[in-house]
């Protein structure tokens, strides 16, 4: 049990996988398309993440399987559960320690802030539910001896090779360019971001540790700003001055007639106009994890969307 298998390529997968590459250790990568990064640690395979038996093949010697996959934001009601069942089948059959990639969204709207990892989730709209549940039967599955998972949640991405998100590709290449930014919401509210190598950090921390298996974990995050200072330091790190602007709730409800994954903004609103912070003392204290300082992160995110262009 010498290797890890990775589920999904984005750059959560992609990094969990180089990250543990570069550290000696074997990788499985698994994706529909075969895709991954490449590296002499990683071997690619092409599967389906709901196929149980073929994640089941892939990981018998395993001693880690990461749930990295990201189903299309507007089908996570039809798309996860399959997805979830089969992982978590594929852990019970290989014994291999089943850890999951989550996020905030199943605390839900009105939830105390700051979210700490014991707080009970309550969510009830499509999105929040469907991850609410893959975590409840996740831990509960490791409670009743069945399998070994664990889980870490973390706030929106930003960083080296964050595309697809709020912080990504509509807004980063127009910092670069010193042009306005446009974000959901209040601009003026805290709200927290994780950065991506912090992500991948804690992921391959509590895979390896057993102490933090059957528990829920929350990735380290710098101190929670407003969306506004969040634009404001990836700028200071470009050399460049961005107004930013305020979409409005009525122009995304507007777009979800015609645009499928904006409908499913609609039942996040609230993550952008009420407070949204997450408590990371416990992970912090548990295994000595720190979050990067935002000024780092924004500086080695500029450089990689440069280097990118």
């Amino acid at each position: 049990m010498n290797h890890h298998v990775v589920i999904g390529a984005g750059p959560v997968g992609s990094g969990v996988a180089v990250a543990l590459a570069e550290r000696g250790t074997p990788v499985t990568v698994i994706t529909r398309s075969g895709s991954g990064p490449e590296h002499p640690l990683v071997t690619r395979v092409q599967a389906d993440a709901s196929d149980a038996a073929a994640i089941t093949k892939a990981a018998t010697t395993a001693a880690a399987i990461y749930n990295c996959a990201n189903p299309p934001y507007h089908r996570w009601p039809t798309d996860w559960p399959p997805i979830h069942t089969a992982l978590m089948t594929a852990a019970e059959r290989t014994d291999a320690v089943l850890v999951m990639m989550d996020n905030l969204y199943a605390f839900g709207p009105g939830t105390t802030m700051p979210m700490a990892e014991g707080d009970t989730p309550n969510a009830t709209g499509p999105k929040g539910a469907v991850r609410r549940r893959m975590a409840d039967e996740l831990l509960h599955a490791h409670a009743s001896g069945r399998l070994r998972a664990t889980l870490a949640r973390a706030s929106d991405f930003y960083g080296p090779g964050v595309i697809g998100a709020a912080l990504g590709e509509r807004v980063l290449p127009r910092v670069l360019s010193g042009k306005s930014v446009s974000l959901l919401g209040s601009l003026d509210v805290v709200h927290a971001v994780s950065y991506m190598p912090d992500v991948v950090r804690t992921l391959v921390t509590i895979a390896d540790d057993e102490q933090a298996w059957g528990k829920p974990w929350h990735v380290p995050n710098a101190p929670a700003i407003t969306q506004r200072k969040t634009v404001a330091a990836l700028a200071a790190a470009a050399g460049t001055t961005v107004a930013v602007k305020s979409v409005p709730k009525v122009a995304v409800t507007a777009l979800g007639l015609f645009v499928a994954p904006m409908r499913g903004l609609t039942e996040t609103w609230y993550q952008f106009t009420d407070p949204w912070v997450a408590d990371s003392s416990l992970t912090q204290q548990t295994f000595g994890l720190v979050a990067t300082p935002l000024a780092d992160g924004a500086a080695a995110t500029v450089a990689w969307w440069r280097a990118r262009s």
